[in-house]
Parts: C-alpha cells; sequence; structure tokens
C-alpha cells in the first residue's frame, strides 16, 4: 500500500479532485484487473478509450482516477487527477508505486531496428557468467537473475515493466539489460525509468505501420537518448549513418563503436565461418561462437558496455567468448546429410539482407541458399515486396510463405510479395501459402551441403492466424524435416 501523495511525485497535472492523502492498493489501466482501493489511469489507445471505462472502473473498486478528461456522470466517492497525457503520467506513477526500482540498480537500454535481443541476452549473459546478478528484459524472454517469465512484448507496459524491476532489486541483481522498443519510447512505457546508459544498434526499414514516416520512427529512437541523464553514457554504432543523430542533444556520455569508421570501440574481422568469428577487438585477437557481420556488430557493442560499466578486459573477452546468442537469431543445425538449416528472426529488408549476405560469404561457394521467407500481418505492408526482393536476389530457391497472417489473407500477403520480385528472379521463387508445407517443400530441394534459411519468426513458437495463436516452432519443423535425410 502507498500514499497517493507518493505515486503521483513529479506527475505534471492540471487538477486535484479529492484529497491526496489516500492509500493506494494498486495501479491499473485495464478496467478489467481493477481492484478494491486501486487507482485506475485511463489511458486513449489506438482502439480503445479508457475514458469510457471510468464508471465501470469506480463500481469495481477504484477510488482515484487519473484521466484527461472527466466523465460526464460520476457516482460514488472517488478522487480524480487531471493530466495533460494520461499515458506520460502512469508511467511516472508506475516507478513510483514501485519505489522507483530502475534506481537501485544499472539499468542499460538497448535500441534499433535490428540486433537489439542479441545484444541485451549477451550482456545479461556475460555479466551473470562475471558473477553479477543480474534482470533481461528481451523479446524472448524476461529472466529475474536465472528465474524466466514469459515475455509478451519487446518493452512491457509500465506496470509490468516496474514490478519486475521491483522483483530484480529485491533478489539483488546489480545490472538489468533491457530492450527498448520505438513503440514503448512512442507509448512513455518507459516514463520514470532511471537508465544507466543506452546502446544503438542501428536504423532501418520498420514499424512504419505504427509511425507512419520513417522520421517519426527516428524521432521514437532518439527520444531515448535525448532521455537519458548526465550520468549515463550513450553508445552508438558509428558505421550506421543515423549513429551521430542519436547522440544530438543527449547529457550522456557519448561513445562510438564500428569495424569501418572511427569509434572509440573498434573491432576487425579476420575469420567469419560457420563455426564462429575471429575478431581483433583493442589488439587482441578472440574466437566467438557468434556468426556474421552483424554479430561482429553485436559482440563490438557488448564488448564496449562492459568497459563503459568498469568491467576488467580480459575477463570480459574470455566470457564472451564462450557465449551463444539469442534463442532464433541465425539458429543453425547440421543434418545427417551435411544440409544446414538455419533459423532467424529476420524480418526486416536490412535483416534479411545481412543473414543472407552472412551465408554468402561463409558458405563454401557450390552450396545452394534455399529460403523460406513470409512478412506479417495487419503489420507495414510497404516492407513486403522489398523484403521479397532482398531474399529473391540473395538466395538460388525462394519460396514465399505466410508468418503471423493474423486477420489478413495469407494469399494477399504473399501477393504483396511477390510483386518485388524482379522478372529475372522469378523462375526460381515459388509460393506456398502453408508454412509447414512450405518448409517441407525447401527440404526436399536440398541436396546434401545445401543451406535452408528459415526466416522470419526466429524464436516463437506459434502462428498467428484470425486472432488465434497456434503452435508452430520453425526449428521443431527443421529437426523434424532432418530426420527425413539420408
Amino acid at each position: 500500500m502507498r500514499y497517493l501523495s507518493d505515486i503521483i511525485e513529479g506527475v505534471a497535472f492540471t487538477e486535484l479532485q479529492g484529497s491526496a492523502d489516500v492509500e493506494i492498493s494498486a495501479v491499473v489501466f485495464d478496467s478489467r484487473k481493477v481492484v478494491p482501493g486501486c487507482l485506475f489511469v485511463a489511458l486513449k489507445g489506438t482502439t480503445v478509450d479508457g475514458h469510457d471505462y471510468i464508471e465501470q472502473a469506480i463500481k469495481d473498486g477504484a477510488i482515484v482516477v487519473i484521466c484527461e478528461q472527466l466523465p460526464a456522470h460520476v457516482t460514488g466517492e472517488v478522487d480524480f487527477l487531471m493530466v495533460a497525457d494520461s499515458a506520460k503520467a502512469l508511467g511516472t506513477i508506475a516507478a513510483n508505486f514501485y519505489e522507483n526500482p530502475s534506481s537501485n540498480l544499472k539499468l542499460v537500454g538497448v535500441t534499433g531496428t535490428n540486433g537489439k535481443t542479441t545484444i541485451a541476452t549477451l550482456l545479461y549473459k556475460l555479466f551473470r557468467d562475471m558473477g553479477y546478478k543480474c534482470g533481461l528484459l528481451s523479446t524472448v524472454e524476461n529472466q529475474v537473475n536465472g528465474r524466466i517469465v514469459p515475455s509478451t512484448h519487446t518493452t512491457p507496459d509500465p506496470v509490468a515493466l516496474n514490478e519486475l524491476l521491483s522483483e530484480m532489486v529485491n533478489e539483488g541483481c546489480d545490472y538489468c539489460f533491457m530492450e527498448v522498443s520505438s513503440h514503448a519510447v512512442a507509448q512513455h512505457r518507459i516514463e520514470g525509468l532511471r537508465f544507466s546508459g543506452g546502446i544503438f544498434s542501428n536504423l532501418t526499414h520498420d514499424h512504419l505501420d505504427y509511425h507512419k514516416t520513417f522520421d517519426s520512427y527516428l524521432k521514437a529512437k532518439k527520444a531515448f537518448f535525448d532521455g537519458l541523464p548526465k550520468s549515463a553514457f550513450a553508445l552508438t554504432n558509428s558505421d550506421d549513418k543515423n549513429g551521430n543523430i542519436m547522440l544530438q542533444n543527449t547529457l550522456a556520455h557519448k561513445k562510438t563503436y564500428g569495424l569501418k569508421s572511427m569509434a572509440d570501440y573498434r573491432a576487425r574481422i579476420i575469420e567469419n565461418q560457420f563455426g564462429g568469428l575471429l575478431l581483433n577487438i583493442d589488439d587482441k585477437e578472440v574466437w566467438f561462437k557468434l556468426v556474421g557481420t552483424f554479430n561482429a556488430y553485436n559482440l563490438l557493442a557488448v564488448y564496449a558496455t562492459a568497459m563503459l560499466l568498469d568491467q576488467d578486459r580480459s575477463k570480459v573477452l574470455v566470457s564472451l567468448s564462450k557465449l551463444t546468442g539469442a534463442e532464433g537469431r541465425f539458429e543453425y543445425i547440421v543434418s545427417s546429410n551435411k544440409t544446414i538449416g538455419i533459423v532467424d528472426y529476420a524480418h526486416t529488408p536490412d535483416a534479411v539482407q545481412n543473414v543472407l549476405s552472412t551465408i554468402h560469404d561463409i558458405r563454401k561457394g557450390s552450396e545452394k541458399v534455399i529460403t523460406v521467407i513470409g512478412c506479417g500481418g495487419d503489420r507495414d505492408k510497404t516492407k513486403r515486396p522489398v523484403m521479397a526482393k532482398v531474399a529473391s536476389e540473395w538466395s538460388d530457391k525462394l519460396i514465399l510463405t505466410s508468418d503471423n497472417p493474423r486477420t489478413e489473407d495469407p494469399a494477399q500477403i504473399i501477393k504483396d510479395m511477390e510483386a518485388g520480385i524482379d522478372p529475372a528472379f522469378k523462375r526460381h521463387a515459388v509460393s506456398i501459402a502453408d508454412r509447414r508445407e512450405a518448409i517441407k517443400t525447401a527440404c526436399m530441394f536440398a541436396q546434401p551441403g545445401d543451406i535452408v534459411l528459415l526466416a522470419g519468426k526466429g524464436h516463437e513458437k506459434y502462428q498467428e492466424i484470425n486472432g488465434v495463436k497456434n503452435h508452430f516452432d520453425d526449428m521443431e519443423e527443421l529437426l523434424e524435416q532432418f530426420k527425413l535425410m539420408l
């Protein structure tokens, strides 16, 4: 139980109707989760307006309501706090309710289009390996010092986020490494958090269904760095043209990493093969288990972050050399006939090209690359033809299929993708809407030594069709087909 006066500290409100001297049992923004004695925050969402549920929330026991406009009719004794932006207020309120847990550990956020999950996961594994108690907030899963908490969003809502951070503090965690999505910044989910550092990986075409323009997408990422305190560090990829933009206006300590341009932390690829990467970092040659140029950037970002957190250089490199990446990120297996299967989360044009160019760089030359790829329904349609175009140009055989069609017709999604394929490459492409059949067909096409890439779903264990999440695991499907190979 916390007093309202403590919970609203730092919240910019225009009017308070009632007393701040009341005890609050919980903070909720979903009217279905209202409990007696709680504070209800009415949020204006894209499809639902929480203001329409204020009266129901009061009937169910809410004693304080945070809102942008008062309801026409109110029954019962309840306090109202008027604010300009409920979503922004919720972040601060949630942080205060859980006693600002982000101030009691070192919280490092990772943002960018690609690489967030791998960087956050590697940092979590690295610091755990070096003896620290840590937390992880990621697309794949959340962890509280080894205890797994299922993940539903890249960045949780403010209440769930602060509750998880509070659990980490209670379990004695020293650090938390979290993905910070552009949606989370735009929706003020990280409002009220105190970061010790921020990392920028890269910025490419994605989420334009939500942000509408690339400029808005960029500004959402940049807002994260604009909000970092002077005591924090801001680490960006100097090889990405948007890296320096992230550093403009930030109060944080500015640092860069890169493989090509001048940077504070640099690395050079010596060897790149299916067995791993040999990198020269700070004049030390180290073998890593991860594969590809994109992972060289991820490893360098992790190394630079560890240095900025005052860790021992030698210990960091030794620990990093032992680690594997996140589930569903260039995760590969080899069949009995030496066919290589790769599962990767690549779901943007840039990510698809990164994975396929990596395969191209490390294959011996005669192997065929067979790619299975789809695009999600109810999401940015403009990237569909671009993803198919990239995949067709870098693959010897391409199978267009379903990803998570959600409420869209899979055939229409595939048609949108087909539009991007150049006529010269169309004879190498086929369309099979059933993803299981598409994977089976790809494996049937494969000859010994060929490479089968399943792109788009990565770690996901489901396929969402018409609002229903059906169990589906790309790696399971691949293993099943590989068992049949002689």
